[in-house]
């Protein structure tokens, strides 16, 4: 029912919008046309005649080349030349005198040689271990040959136990001058020393013990 309503409102409005679009178009088609006047030609110049730019020179005046006279060369200085030697170069004064050797007895000679203890003449330093943490040392105890190698080496106390075996180590490369008596090279015993172990960080600060 709706939809009959519908349809029956709808179809006058729709003729009646359609009856005066058809009229409205009618009246505009009916009037007369009038065409427009023809507008002006404008007119133009391709190639404008462009001013002349006047250029001011600029004058400059060179001064006159004055003449330089050239100074004189200086004075030759004259040189002395050394005079030759009238000695000759060997002389008898320059000879080698004789002289007598001294008579040495070699059942009596003896080259005496002072006492002294041993001393270090290289010493290696010791390898960081890998596993280390922070800074430590050892305390080492060792004998020395006659030849001057340490030998017997052993760690008393270490702050940490890796540094042991790289102190053992670096002891036993060591070098020295052997313990002299009465002119005789003989083993010293109960050498100690302390090997010290610095590690550092990243920025190159020592990390304590």
């Amino acid at each position: 029912m709706g939809n009959i309503l519908r349809w029956i409102i709808g179809i006058p409005i729709a003729a009646f919008v359609t009856v005066a679009l058809f009229i409205f178009m009618k009246i505009l088609i009916s009037g007369d046309f009038k065409p427009q006047e023809k507008s002006e030609a404008a007119n133009f110049e391709i190639n404008p005649t462009v001013e002349d730019i006047k250029v001011v020179k600029r004058t400059t005046k060179i001064d006159k080349v004055k003449k330089v006279i050239t100074p004189p060369p200086p004075p030759q200085i004259e040189r002395q030349q050394a005079a030759k030697p009238q000695e000759a170069i060997a002389s008898l004064e320059g000879a080698i005198p004789e002289f007598e050797p001294p008579k040495i007895d070699r059942q009596n000679f003896k080259i005496q040689v002072s006492d002294r203890d041993a001393q270090p003449l290289v010493r290696i330093p010791p390898i960081m271990p890998p596993r280390a943490e922070k800074s430590g040392h050892c305390n080492v105890k060792f004998d020395v040959s006659p030849e001057g190698q340490p030998f017997n080496v052993s760690a008393t106390y270490c702050t940490q136990s890796l540094f042991s075996r790289a102190s053992i180590k670096s002891v036993e490369k060591w070098k020295y001058n052997p313990k002299i008596v009465d002119g005789r090279s003989v083993s010293r015993s109960g050498v100690e020393s302390k090997i010290t172990f610095r590690l550092t960080d990243e920025r190159g600060k020592i990390i304590p013990e």
